[in-house]
């Protein structure tokens, strides 16, 4: 178990490490949706555990505090400004959850982060299927891209990890993916 628990830590350790801005933030999503959907298991479970529930609150609450900081408002404009607005409404949110034990908000903020995360994973998906066409040659990407479109790699690629370049170069129009 604990060989198990070294190779995850280690694998996730890797991930992140070697992760892109873009990567990041889906991670960064990743791990709110998660920690809502456990602590309003947790809550509604037949014998509700707060405990567990209330640190996932919190960690959901730190995720949600870490895209608010991360916000780059000088460059994300207007749309900066909006999604200050929603990650403020879900951090409420999650506050009144913890308090007063409410699972509904918590799958509120749940259905939030699941909505946002499928929103840059569009947007980050068109912008790498349009660097790809204009880069055949990058079997690094191609492999990503078979990667995110969940078919198999062509090759074993010599870097695992998307080349951050395709979102540093393509525009993005009126937002940016990242800080």
């Amino acid at each position: 178990m604990a060989a198990t628990n070294n190779a995850q830590y280690t694998y996730q350790a890797t991930r992140i490490s070697t992760a892109t801005k873009e990567q990041l933030l889906l991670i960064t999503y990743d791990i709110g949706i998660k920690a809502c959907r456990a602590a309003e298991n947790a809550m509604t479970a037949k014998a509700p555990d707060y405990d567990t529930a209330n640190r996932e609150v919190i960690r959901a609450q730190e995720v949600v505090r870490e895209l608010m900081v991360t916000l780059n408002k000088e460059r994300g404009g207007e749309m900066a400004d909006k999604l200050m607005q929603l990650y403020e409404y879900m951090y409420q949110l999650l506050v009144d959850a913890n308090m007063k034990k409410e699972p509904d908000n918590l799958r509120t903020v749940r259905g939030m982060l699941e909505e946002l995360k499928q929103t840059w994973e569009s947007a980050l998906l068109q912008l790498l299927q349009k660097y790809q066409e204009e880069h055949p040659e990058d079997k690094d990407l191609q492999n990503a891209m078979n990667e995110l479109e969940g078919k198999k790699p062509e090759a074993k690629p010599a870097v695992s990890y998307v080349n951050p370049a395709p979102a540093k170069n393509a525009k993005t129009g009126s937002f940016t993916l990242a800080g």
